[in-house]
């Protein structure tokens, strides 16, 4: 699947084990929270990253977040928003700097949403566009809702500023 970071298409170079497979010696490798020990447990310095389902908390990963280098968050569903909610607690509340990686059914009119609340990298489906992105990373320029970026605050932020 491509992947996509900054509205453009680059290379992934983690693997996915299937959940019945080994964890590879080597290499970057995603596991599922299950499986986070095993993976941090291998010889080296090989990178590890997490995938998160919609009712995982991400408090669980509280311990072991300093040593991952990436999570993954599922949008199940083009309605279910959890992931959003997951990466922002992430990066807000336990101060998470690696990867966080979208996957699932996204739309690109969320793409925007997503690198707000703390989203790098999106996993697009096979056969998907990937202008249709770049032009939703594009498109919006005010947004209403507070951010995770480094921005100066826009729209309904700046209500808080104005005399009453």
């Amino acid at each position: 699947m491509p992947l996509l970071e900054n509205g453009r298409i680059v290379a992934d170079t983690w693997t996915q084990p299937a959940d019945d497979a080994p964890c590879p010696a080597d290499g970057a490798v995603i596991v599922p929270l299950a499986r986070v020990e095993e993976a941090l447990a291998r010889a080296g310095n090989a990178p590890v990253g997490v995938r998160l389902t919609p009712d995982e908390d991400v408090a669980a990963l509280r311990t072991v977040l300093p040593r991952l280098a990436l999570v993954s968050v599922d949008f199940p569903g083009f309605r279910d928003g959890r992931a959003f909610t997951q990466a922002r607690a992430l990066r807000e509340h336990l101060h998470f700097t690696g990867e966080i990686r979208a996957t699932g059914h996204a739309l690109p009119d969320q793409y925007e949403f997503m690198l707000r609340c703390g989203i790098t990298t999106v996993e697009l489906a096979d056969g998907a566009d990937p202008s249709v992105w770049e032009k939703a990373h594009t498109r919006f320029t005010v947004a209403y809702q507070p951010s995770v970026l480094n921005e100066k605050p826009q729209g309904f932020g700046l209500r808080r500023f104005l005399d009453a």
